[in-house]
């Protein structure tokens, strides 16, 4: 009889494990990637290194890889889409070596438009958003102490630089990190934040007019200069998490979880994650689950972030939730799909 519950113990654990599997993608790419873009559970875009840029309408049974012209050396650290046939990439890299571009596409990639381009020192493009079908905005580390704003009216076709009435000055060395495209969101009709590392503490900074005035929240996370926090996600106008760490030590355990229940006027510590780490993307799974993806592995909450399980130690950079599907990128070419299952 105790044999038999062993075995049957066993059987139970490697169950419960199986059904956590990642469903790896076999695409020819060696590139690496840092967003993810999920418009629908069919359609998925991605970008990453050597400009290139990936695109699904099958769910993910078949990829095409979408090659920049003219854009092999840009690093595109961000990605919006629309729809199956019109999305926007941001390169990340320094303005004054002519990295600081933006593209948009209106036929499924098949040719790509330089929408946007400066060289003005010190410009280096970390994220973008949208409101809405027209409206959106493009965020750039600080240029003399400030956020590098822009915002377009018309899909992403035009770029204009915002310049607030209000905008408070960033503090030393603070900016922010364009690890997963998710440093900067936009909420609902009006709202949008940025989450912030690099100094003393993080930050996040928020606006609720659509740009035209932002405020700077003070957080309980520590920052430094590999350090703070990396990503953020809401799934309401009120309630949001934020995630971080140190990628320079990406398994120290430190506070690396976020919560606000006031549309982030303010923000609470919750549990470190497991495993612990740098989490630089975070995920909401059908409005119940949070997920957490870094290079230290994958955590999942089903109490918005009070407790931490992990599924395993995969290194991912971000992720991308809709409907049932959880998508996730990382270096070296790797894109997975999370087998679900086990979260119902």
């Amino acid at each position: 009889m105790r044999n038999i519950f062993f075995l049957c113990l066993l059987l139970s654990i490697l169950t419960s494990s199986s059904k956590a599997q990642w469903i790896h993608q076999k695409i020819n790419t060696t590139a690496s990637f840092r967003t993810v873009h999920a418009v629908s559970e069919s359609i998925v875009w991605i970008s990453g290194s050597k400009g290139t840029v990936l695109r699904t309408i099958d769910g993910g049974q078949n990829w095409q890889v979408l090659n920049v012209s003219g854009a092999e050396k840009l690093d595109f650290r961000d990605i919006y889409a629309f729809n199956d046939k019109e999305a926007i990439i941001v390169s990340a890299g320094e303005a004054s070596e002519g990295a600081a571009k933006i593209y948009r596409t209106n036929d499924a990639g098949k040719t790509w438009s330089l929408v946007f381009q400066t060289e003005e020192k010190g410009v280096f493009f970390d994220g973008i958003d949208f409101w809405d079908k027209k409206t959106g905005l493009v965020f750039s580390d600080p240029v003399e102490g400030r956020w590098f704003l822009l915002k377009t009216k018309d899909a992403g076709k035009t770029w204009e630089r915002l310049v607030p009435i209000t905008l408070p000055a960033n503090k030393g060395t603070e900016a922010a990190f364009a690890a997963s495209g998710t440093s900067m969101i936009t909420v609902g009709k009006k709202q949008a934040y940025i989450c912030t590392g690099g100094a003393e503490s993080a930050r996040v900074f928020r606006t609720l007019n659509q740009g035209q005035t932002w405020e700077a929240i003070d957080t309980p996370v520590p920052a430094g200069k590999a350090s703070g926090l990396f990503g953020m996600k809401f799934w309401d106008n009120q309630h949001g998490v934020a995630v971080g760490g140190d990628y320079l030590e990406v398994d120290k355990d430190l506070p690396n979880v976020l919560v606000t229940a006031d549309a982030g006027k303010t923000w609470q510590l919750e549990a470190n994650t497991n495993p612990a780490g740098l989490k630089e993307g975070v995920g909401v799974w059908q409005k119940r689950i949070l997920i957490a993806v870094g290079p230290s592995g994958t955590s999942y909450s089903k109490d918005f972030g009070k407790s931490w399980n992990m599924i395993d130690k995969t290194p991912f950079h971000a992720i991308s939730t809709v409907g049932n599907s959880v998508w996730v990128v990382g270096g070296k070419g790797t894109v997975a799909r999370l087998n679900t299952d086990f979260l119902k």
